[in-house]
């Protein structure tokens, strides 16, 4: 017979375990010694210590989960209460008991984390939802179309709440989106209802003007011509791929009355001297303008100054290309920058500017080639005529191509 602290084997081979409810039999042992017995089911034993620590280390330091651990629990209690082993069992169902608690703890804390977390994602989302419902009624169509795109990404990269609370804020989320989208598509709808309203009136104007430009009554087509020019201006601005090309004409309509009343009137010479001179002023301080800075400001303060220049009068044929050119620069640095502002709030004037290209270089083109005919023909009064034009429409194309370059095409 042999025995250690924890273990027995008696005289039949039959090995007992002592535990706090008295011995258990452990198992029978006939092929050695009861030496060979005790140590044979102590190592069971270390082995069942081993896996606990295992256990207790895997429950400390990693992510597994409680229901994992509670079935390597009850595993490992199963071995101990079978009693196939030879040392303290008692300690070991104390530390898988302990071990019990400290799965529960974690659950529990896991389970609060877990609140936490929704918690915080439901005021993340809602959140979300109050700012995309604000951005919903701004005008500032690029900027808040940017931030709700933003947002977007930033609700994507939220966890998912419970599913009624999740599709609740998700519908008011998107249509708070779709509610910012159908207002701007219908003001850049009407912003285009606008502009071709205006190039209805102005093409009406410009046929009245070039009825009207053959006539010799001299005051009173004149005073026509300034009615329609309020009218132009009262208008607004067609569509960019209409507005220069119906201007020119409508200009040039005027051209050929004012340059017929002025030959009439040649003693007026020096009173045209005069306007210019008063002109070149009004030139040089809309050029003082330049670079447009404060656009509203600038805005008002060439429209003080157009108004002025209207009212002085004609100046004398030669100079005039000169000093109009002079504030027709500034007034298409003006148009530039307003048009600059519009484009930053249009997604569709890119289609528009690549449009306005292809139609102002075959313009372009064209002009040479009747510059050339004209030359060619020995007409040189026409051929400078066109050479003009040519420039403006250069110019023209040229802003366009810086438009296009804005938009990094």
């Amino acid at each position: 017979m042999s025995s250690d602290p924890w273990g027995r084997v008696d005289e039949t081979g039959t090995v007992y375990v002592r535990t706090a409810d008295g011995e258990q039999v452990v198992g029978s042992w006939a092929a050695g010694s009861p030496e060979e017995a005790l140590a044979y089911f102590e190592r069971k034993y270390e082995g069942l210590v081993v896996e606990i620590g295992l256990l207790e280390k895997r429950v400390q330091t990693t992510d597994l989960s409680a229901k994992d651990a509670q079935a390597a629990i009850a595993h490992l209690r199963e071995q101990v209460d079978a009693h196939h082993a030879v040392g303290d069992l008692d300690a070991l169902r104390q530390r898988l008991d302990k071990l019990v608690q400290t799965v529960e703890a974690r659950r529990e804390e896991r389970k609060a984390q877990r609140a936490k977390q929704s918690d915080e994602a439901r005021k993340a989302k809602e959140d979300l939802v109050a700012e995309a419902e604000q951005l919903a009624q701004s005008d500032q169509w690029r900027a808040a179309g940017e931030r709700l795109r933003s947002l977007v990404d930033t609700w994507k990269g939220l966890p998912r709440l419970d599913r009624k609370s999740d599709d609740e804020l998700w519908h008011r989320f998107s249509h708070a989106r779709s509610a910012f989208s159908k207002r701007r598509k219908a003001h850049f709808a009407q912003l285009d209802a606008q502009r071709e309203e205006a190039r209805r009136i102005k093409e009406r104007l410009v046929a009245e003007a070039e009825a009207l430009s053959g006539s010799t009554d001299w005051g009173p087509t004149a005073a026509q011509y300034r009615d329609l020019m309020a009218q132009w201006k009262a208008a607004g601005r067609a569509q960019r791929e209409h507005e220069d090309d119906l201007w020119n004409r409508f200009r040039g309509a005027q051209d050929v009355f004012f340059a017929a009343r002025s030959s009439v009137f040649a003693e007026r010479d020096a009173e045209q001297s005069e306007n210019l001179k008063l002109k070149e002023e009004l030139a040089e301080e809309a050029e003082k303008l330049l670079p447009i800075g404060d656009l509203k400001a600038a805005r008002a303060a060439f429209r003080s100054i157009n108004e002025r220049w209207e009212a002085i009068g004609h100046v004398p044929r030669d100079a005039r290309p000169k000093v109009e050119g002079r504030m027709h620069a500034v007034e298409r640095a003006i148009q530039e920058a307003e048009e600059a502002e519009w484009r930053r709030t249009n997604p569709e004037a890119r289609a528009r500017a690549e449009g306005l290209t292809g139609q102002l270089q075959a313009a372009v083109d064209k002009l040479k080639t009747q510059i050339e005919q004209a030359r060619a023909q020995g007409n040189s009064s026409k051929a400078d005529k066109l050479e003009r034009e040519l420039e403006g429409r250069q110019a023209l194309l040229d802003q366009a191509l810086k438009g296009l370059q804005e938009f990094g095409g």
